[in-house]
Formats: C-alpha cells, structure tokens, sequence
C-alpha cells in the first residue's frame, strides 16, 4: 500500500495561505488536526489538497467559469474540480453533491428532488451529446452548498440542434428552450 506524503508544518502553511499559528490553532481545537511524529506536527498532502479545493471553489463565480468555458472559441479542459469527462465521473461527483444536500437541514425533505434534476441534466448532456460533441467531450459541473448553486454546462450540440430531431420547425434557441 502506497503511504500518503506527511508535509511539516511550515510547508502546509504555504501551501494553505495560512499562518503556522493558525495551523496550530486549527490542530488544537481539531478544525485541521495534524500527525503527531518525533513531537513534529505533519499534514497529509490530501487534506491540504481537499482543503484547497474547497477554498478554490469558494473563491469561483461557478456560473462564470461555466459560461467561458461553454462559449470559448477554443476548446480548453476547465479545472478538475469541475470537469466531468465522462458519466462516470458525474454519477461520482452527483453522489458526493447528494451527500453533501443530505446534510443541510433546510433541504431535508428536497434534497433527494434536487439530485435527481442535477443528474437528469448532466445525464441528459451526455446522452443527447454522445459522439456529436462539438470539439471537447464532458461537462461542467460545479456547486456551492453554502452558496446554494448548482450549475452545468456542455459544449456539446445546443437543445435547439437536439429538438429540432423531433421538432423540425424550432427556428430560435428561446424556442427552443421554451419547448
């Protein structure tokens, strides 16, 4: 079994943008506890990494990041935290979007609604996009607990190309959108 890289103290601090004070602050009141070794306090390198990943999201416009990478000329990979390549990757990241609703508990009773509208759109690009992709498989797909935001974006063929399949005299995208 591969062992997870311990980084020192002063190092996480870096890393995190924070104080080493603070840090110890964090490990006593056990916010971010540290390992204990030969009277050193070490982080995990994943931890340091989920922390960052959370400060990243918080500091994001997700609906903005959405819209530039859905309306780029050029096709450019979004951050890892958003991008999902394929279903799998979805399905994983709607799990944990799931888990993370189950508990806030104002959204008790509707959280189950909520996931299911996420994965009915992000399977829905998947499914409608699938092979017609126009340069770059995958989806956007960020959120904000805190925040109360759930976006999804594709670069894929537009609902107005998708129903015009079934309903030929769509003319607009505001058509379409209202179908």
């Amino acid at each position: 079994m591969e062992r997870k890289p311990l980084i020192p103290i002063g190092e996480a601090a870096k890393m995190m943008r924070v104080s080493i004070d603070t840090l110890r602050r964090w490990d006593k009141e056990q916010r971010f506890p540290a390992i204990r070794q030969s009277g050193r306090r070490l982080y995990r390198a994943t931890d340091i990494e989920k922390y960052l990943a959370k400060m990243t999201i918080a500091e994001v416009d997700i609906f903005e990041a959405a819209q530039k990478w859905a309306t780029r000329r050029e096709p450019v990979e979004p951050d890892s935290l958003f991008y999902c390549k394929d279903s799998a990757i979805f399905q994983y990241r709607l799990n944990k979007l799931e888990n993370a609703l189950g508990t806030v508990n104002e959204l008790r009773n509707s959280y189950p609604l909520i996931t299911s509208i996420t994965g009915e759109i992000g399977n829905n690009s998947f499914d409608h996009n699938l092979g017609n992709w126009q340069d770059m498989p995958g989806i956007f797909f960020g959120y904000d607990i805190e925040r109360r935001e759930i976006v999804l974006a594709d670069r894929g063929q537009g609902i107005l190309t998708t129903l015009k399949r079934v309903r030929k005299n769509l003319s607009s995208d505001e058509e379409s959108l209202r179908v």
